[in-house]
């Protein structure tokens, strides 16, 4: 009688973790993904992962939190892609209070189901940057002026921090200039958000604020942070692929998805200056190797570095001419050593390193770029390493023969035993030595290696002058 009062508190309590533990799995999840800094090759595999993932748990929504300056064109591209794909409806979060989403980050907000930022952030800035820098611009760094109107070209309803338009000087920067004008309006269309303005963010690099965006339907809500972005969107009504979904977010159990070893090993070498010191480090490994065989560490080193490195560049915008002018400048480096160039060869080496470095990463996003801070000195340290290793080959193969067929021949010895001219024992080079002689010979007398027979020294009695 006294066990009953008893099962039945068990009972109760394996009752109530059952139904929290259905509670808990009904929940709504939402994957929250961080893009901090420059989008680069390892976060476009990190979101699109991170996406694929959200779809296989049945993610209710993911939050895309972006703080980024822009990056390379082809990750920005494969993330979008990933989100129109994406069965999971994806929220924009330019997060938190004073980030920005420049340049490619515009693009993938404008490509995101729902679009939100939080106060004090901003975005735009859209235009290609190779174009903006490279021929869009007077060398004071001022737009170009429009002809048609003095440069100042007014535009109704937008921010106060537009630009003016300017006038790409070439065929290709106009082509990149309508194709991105092309993409962004494709993606506003798709989301139904302010087509006029995302063109204007191609074409004139304006920007605006989060209370501005909101006003003019470039976004559509702000938050000052994931839960009251969640608070907000609740009952939201929201278009993924082509079916009308309704968001419940009441009690949404949010889930941040850290990049894992994959994605933090792929953006450490697609670092371009991570990149640039891998190849480095594999072109001095081998060639190091090479010149002093049997070492071993510095060749498997070399190899693997430059195999890591090909696999960065394979991701990263590189300047093939850059890339061979740095292997021509290495060449002329070692030329240099070997060759009495009277420093021609070594100067030239320098030069065509460094501006082959410089021209190497073919962009100028920013954080996408080999600084003159690493090449100046990385130039000179190859040129010394070089100078070096190679000097001390050179030194290696001018030193005469010290051991082997060639230094035994004429070198002298001391005979260990009485013989008549057969065969009979001698030290040699402190080494004994079966020899063979035409005169006799007696124990400790000295003589001199003639010729080898395989294994046999033929020696006659050294002579005394």
């Amino acid at each position: 009688m006294n066990r009953l009062p008893v099962m039945r508190v068990l009972l109760s309590g394996l009752l109530f973790l059952a139904w929290s533990g259905c509670a808990t799995a009904s929940a709504p999840v939402v994957i929250v993904l961080n893009v901090d800094g420059a989008i680069s090759p390892g976060t476009a595999d990190y979101v699109v992962r991170g996406l694929k993932s959200a779809a296989g748990e049945q993610a209710q929504l993911v939050v895309l939190k972006m703080d980024t300056p822009g990056g390379l064109d082809t990750a920005m591209r494969q993330i979008i892609k990933q989100i129109i794909a994406s069965p999971v409806p994806v929220v924009a979060f330019v997060a938190p209070d004073g980030a920005r989403a420049a340049s490619a980050g515009t693009y993938i907000l404008y490509a995101s189901h729902i679009a939100a930022m939080a106060p004090a952030t901003n975005l735009g800035a859209a235009t290609p940057v190779t174009i903006g820098i490279g021929g869009l611009s007077e060398p004071g760094g001022q737009p170009l002026q429009d002809g048609k109107n003095g440069g100042h070209q007014k535009n109704e309803g937008v921010s106060p921090t537009d630009g003016v338009t300017a006038a790409p000087d070439t065929a290709m920067a106009r082509k990149q200039v309508n194709d991105a004008a092309a993409y962004i309006r494709s993606l506003a269309q798709l989301r139904g958000r302010n087509v006029e303005w995302a063109e204007l963010a191609v074409r004139q690099s304006v920007s605006l604020t989060a209370a501005e965006a909101l006003k003019l339907k470039v976004i559509d809500v702000t938050a000052s942070d994931v839960p009251d972005l969640l608070r907000q969107l609740d009952g939201r009504h929201v278009n993924v692929l082509g079916v009308e979904r309704t968001l419940n977010m009441a009690g949404a159990r949010i889930v941040a998805l850290e990049p894992d070893w994959r994605s933090r090993l792929l953006s450490v070498i697609a670092d371009p200056g991570i990149a640039y010191l891998l190849m480095l480090a594999g072109i001095f490994g081998l060639f190091f190797e090479f010149s002093n065989p049997g070492f071993v560490l510095p060749g498997v080193a070399g190899a693997i570095s430059l195999l890591l490195a090909l696999f960065a560049f394979q991701v990263l915008p590189v300047n093939y001419a850059g890339l061979s002018l740095i292997m021509l400048g290495i060449a002329f480096m070692i030329g240099e050593v070997f060759v009495a160039g009277f420093g021609v060869l070594g100067i030239g080496g320098i030069i065509a390193f460094v501006i082959g470095s410089v021209m190497l990463i073919n962009t100028d996003v920013p954080g996408y770029g080999v600084p003159l801070s690493v090449i100046v000195p990385v130039a000179f340290a190859s040129a010394l390493f070089i100078f070096f290793v190679a000097g001390m080959t050179l030194k290696a193969r001018r030193r005469p023969v010290v051991s082997g067929r060639e230094e035994l021949i004429g070198g002298a010895g001391e005979v260990l035993e009485d013989f008549d001219g057969k065969d009979g024992w001698a030290r040699v080079h402190g080494e004994t030595w079966r020899i063979r002689s035409l005169q006799p010979l007696s124990l400790g007398q000295r003589v001199r290696v003639l010729r080898m027979d395989g294994l046999v020294l033929e020696v006659e009695p050294e002579r005394n002058e």
